[in-house]
């Protein structure tokens, strides 16, 4: 499943395109992907013009002037598809993404003579609508947690968050009711920035107090940096379009512990070994000899 940096890569690929356009006619293929589309979802789209695009989570929210906002998921193999005289955007990814018009389920043409095509060949992504007043009652995200590149998430906030844990670290940063949109991938590779163990309670780097431990703070810098990274990454994509074509997955990035099983840690003067555990039903990659 795409993560945050890909969803904000993707948000941003579209927003120049989207915002301030009027969607002047949308191609509905069929009558359902995960769920059923909503009821007039064709009719009351057309003619709406988008105010603002923004993410929230691992969703992609666009705001309409008819006062309700298209809430956008991209599933496990979801994507758009921006097409403008031949140019197509956003994005690379690190898995591949279909371009087969047989997965072409939504189309949106734009008053500026663009399309917006949402192809997904799996159709585990979504598109609802919902009243733009009560979009933060809605039930996707009334019990959604913290977001990580919010102003608000510190180093004293992570360890309220996980004070008190006895579930491990990494299970405790995927739980989206307290830090929202933070996926497999990007908590591999913070962990190990940070130093700490996956397997460890998430309590452990909290102290009695409630303080944030030295573990609490390095990791508390750690999860921004690494999402910062990777949304500049996948910005250098889209500005120069290269590999635009969809053919790598997830966005170009240099991850230091996924996916590098049996390759040396990159940590400076460790000489430890990457491993992959399953926690959860999901690899984790990890160096047991720096990260404690």
């Amino acid at each position: 499943m795409p993560e945050l940096p890909e969803v904000e890569t993707v948000m941003r690929g579209l927003a120049p395109a989207l915002v301030g356009a009027r969607i002047s006619r949308v191609e509905q293929r069929r009558a359902n992907l995960r769920f059923a589309f909503p009821e007039r979802f064709v009719a009351r789209l057309e003619g709406t013009r988008v105010k603002e695009l923004t993410r929230r989570a691992k969703y992609i929210l666009a705001e309409l002037d008819s006062a309700e906002t298209l809430i956008m998921h991209l599933g496990m193999s979801g994507s758009f598809r921006l097409e403008d005289a031949g140019e197509e955007s956003p994005g690379r990814f690190h898995h591949p993404r279909s371009k087969l018009a047989a997965h072409d389920h939504v189309v949106l043409h734009l008053s500026s003579g663009k399309r917006v095509t949402y192809n997904d060949p799996r159709r585990f992504g979504f598109m609802l609508l919902a009243a733009s007043r009560d979009l933060a009652a809605h039930p996707l995200f009334a019990a959604v947690g913290i977001e990580p590149l919010g102003e608000a998430f510190d180093a004293p906030t992570l360890a309220r968050l996980l004070a008190g844990k006895a579930a491990p670290l990494k299970a405790a940063l995927l739980d989206q009711t307290l830090i929202a949109g933070l996926g497999n991938i990007y908590v591999c590779e913070a962990l190990h920035r940070a130093a700490l163990s996956p397997l460890r309670s998430a309590g452990s780097i909290v102290a009695a107090s409630g303080a944030p431990k030295a573990g609490a703070k390095r990791l508390a810098e750690a999860i921004p940096a690494i999402l910062h990274e990777a949304i500049r990454a996948g910005g250098s994509t889209l500005r120069d379009h290269q590999g635009a074509d969809g053919a790598l997955g997830y966005f170009q990035h240099s991850f230091a512990v996924y996916g590098k099983e049996g390759a040396a840690c990159p940590r400076p003067r460790c000489h430890g070994t990457i491993t992959r555990i399953v926690q959860s039903g999901r690899s984790t990659f990890y160096c047991p000899t720096c990260q404690k």
